[in-house]
């Protein structure tokens, strides 16, 4: 099963994985946001539902999407675009929209405010 994880991480944190995957440490699939507001800023409830729809699915059409979501196609066309320009989806060769994974891990930890 081919699990991605979203979460929070610093530009520090960024630069320790990528230095470590240079050194051959596997690091897994990582969809990393600079900050809570932020990952849910791209990731509304509407996205959601669309990532929950296309999870372990494979390509599909943004009519197909929409019609598994019970939307309207102009309005997961918009959700689609912001998903793809955050890299949370990618097109196929197809031109189809894909979200790669069948499976997803949030992970982020909420401390008390200074």
């Amino acid at each position: 099963m081919k699990t991605v994880t979203l979460g929070i991480s610093s530009i520090e944190e960024t630069k320790r994985q990528m230095a470590a995957a240079f050194r051959g440490e596997r690091q897994g699939e990582f969809i990393s946001f600079d900050s809570v507001e932020l990952l849910w800023k791209v990731l509304t409830v509407k996205r959601w539902e669309i990532i929950r729809a296309m999870t372990g699915q494979g390509g599909m059409t943004i009519r197909e999407i929409a019609r598994r979501v019970g939307r309207d196609v102009k309005a997961v066309h918009g959700d689609v675009q912001a998903l793809l320009n955050a890299g949370v989806l990618d097109r196929t060769d197809t031109g189809q929209v894909i979200f790669p994974y069948d499976a997803v891990h949030v992970d982020f930890t909420v401390t008390t405010a200074a």
